[in-house]
């Protein structure tokens, strides 16, 4: 027995010894880091905030340098100054250059732009060369009852950013919600191996001295039968609970991106915090911070765009263009910017429809349809959000209660336990009441796992539906890494 017992101390010295002991705060900041499902958030929220960039960048000025030389060398109708027309073959080089400002102007739709440009013609078999410039060209352009994608975009994007953001979040704490479940699962397998290693050496301690009592006729074969068989199971559930270990360590690696084949050690320890969340407090929070309202407030304004996009692709089009500016030629580059000429040049296009067999009509009466559908699908999840925040914040309150029962039945019956196996020892119990202590023992210590399993994971999803931290009392944005 000494012999089997400094062999178990030995293995389990060995592979303590190559094992990674991580704590749940430690697994939690490695999986917000390094797992395949944070770095999918990370690449999800750069890529939202790169697209805001890009929407706010619409809205500022846009300096362009604009050139299209062309060499032209072919025969052409060209219209002679009597009407008439004759082909004629041509040899130009013609080559330009200009400075274009432009402005989006989000509450009409528009553009505005300012513009200087100089060209030069080259008539490559005569060798004459004259030069065409613009000073200064101001210009306007507007779909005068179109559909205005800027004014709508100043309202929808911003909203999906903070969605983006607050998402991001979101999934952090949903990653460390799911950290919670995989580290008390391996929790429960180490537990449950532990316990088989220990009751193993407790049923082969009992079996060989239920054998010495035997041969002195002091106890039945029954009983000593019972024990061999108790030795023998608590031996095959040894086996089992050392593959669920294995499985479970597979799953967690898997889940916090470490892919070396290294042993983990999950130290759980035994306190929990201990605080309330009021309710209404953590409803304010979960309004405030939660990408729910942001997402059907999104939806509403993108159900509205549809519709006033559609309204605007059935009536009346018309798109108007003007231009103003100087201008002058000549046949050399300083005599072409002298004296300059106004010009100006107006455009209006105009598409009315006459017929279209209701397809106009149909698409604004689907658009309509449409935001009826998203306000009741908006209020009906927002009624189910806020339900979810009750439910969770009632069951967070009490699991700590249930936590610490849970850690004094632990303690209670590995008491009870020692108590049961000296009262055998003694003779003073039967083994039928000797195995009720082992199951309670082992019933206890799982249900302690369990309920601190429970609570940390509520704990994290209580957090990732405020986006508060209710312990520190601060927004967890305020934590947010950078991106």
């Amino acid at each position: 027995m000494r012999k089997f017992c400094l062999l178990m101390v030995i293995v389990a010295a060995f592979g303590a010894a190559h094992a990674e002991k991580l704590t749940l705060d430690e697994a939690i900041g490695m999986a917000q880091v390094h797992s395949p499902e944070a770095q999918a958030a990370a690449h999800t929220y750069r890529a939202a905030y790169w697209s805001y960039r890009s929407f706010r960048a619409n809205y500022l000025p846009e300096v362009n340098l604009v050139s299209s030389p062309y060499l032209n060398r072919q025969i052409n109708r060209v219209t002679q100054p009597d009407g008439t027309e004759q082909f004629l073959r041509q040899n130009q080089l013609i080559t330009d250059l200009g400075i274009q400002v432009s402005q989006n102007v989000w509450f009409t739709g528009g553009n505005l732009f300012v513009q200087t440009s100089s060209q030069r013609m080259d008539e490559l078999e005569n060798h004459i060369a004259s030069y065409n410039t613009n000073p200064v060209t101001i210009g306007y352009q507007q779909s005068l009852f179109g559909y205005n994608s800027l004014k709508w975009d100043r309202r929808i994007e911003p909203v999906r950013f903070r969605e983006a953001k607050k998402s991001y979040a979101e999934t952090l704490e949903l990653i460390a919600s799911k950290t919670c479940e995989l580290f008390f699962e391996l929790a429960t397998a180490q537990a449950n191996l532990d316990i088989a290693q220990s009751n193993y050496a407790s049923a082969d301690t009992l079996y060989r001295y239920a054998r010495g009592r035997y041969n002195i006729g002091s106890i039945t074969e029954n009983e000593m039968l019972q024990l061999e068989v108790n030795k023998l199971n608590e031996e095959t559930n040894m086996m089992k609970a050392r593959i669920e270990v294995e499985d479970a360590m597979l799953t967690f690696r898997s889940f916090l991106g470490i892919r070396e084949e290294t042993e983990v050690e999950v130290i759980t320890g035994g306190q929990v915090p201990r605080f309330e969340v009021p309710l209404g407090r953590a409803l304010e929070e979960a309004y405030l911070h939660s990408p729910e309202p942001d997402m059907y407030r999104r939806l509403k304004l993108e159900s509205k765009s549809q519709l006033a996009q559609a309204r605007a692709n059935r009536g009346l089009k018309a798109d108007l263009y003007l231009q103003f500016g100087l201008s002058q030629t000549a046949d050399r580059l300083k005599d072409s910017w002298r004296e300059p000429l106004d010009q100006q040049y107006v455009s209006l296009s105009l598409v009315i429809p006459i017929l279209d067999w209701g397809r106009g009509r149909g698409k604004v009466r689907v658009a309509k349809s449409n935001i009826d559908l998203v306000n009741t699908q908006a209020e009906q999840g927002m009624n189910d959000f806020e339900l979810n925040v009750r439910k969770m914040v009632r069951q967070f309150n009490l699991q700590a209660r249930q936590v610490e029962v849970a850690a004094r039945t632990d303690e209670t019956a590995r008491r009870r336990y020692e108590v049961a196996l000296r009262l055998y020892l003694m003779g003073k119990s039967t083994i039928l009441d000797l195995n009720a202590a082992i199951s309670e023992k082992d019933t206890a210590k799982r249900n302690h796992i369990e309920a601190m399993k429970t609570y940390w994971t509520l704990y994290y999803g209580l957090r990732s539906m405020t986006q508060y931290d209710f312990e520190r009392n601060c927004p967890l944005a305020e934590s947010l890494p950078e991106i």
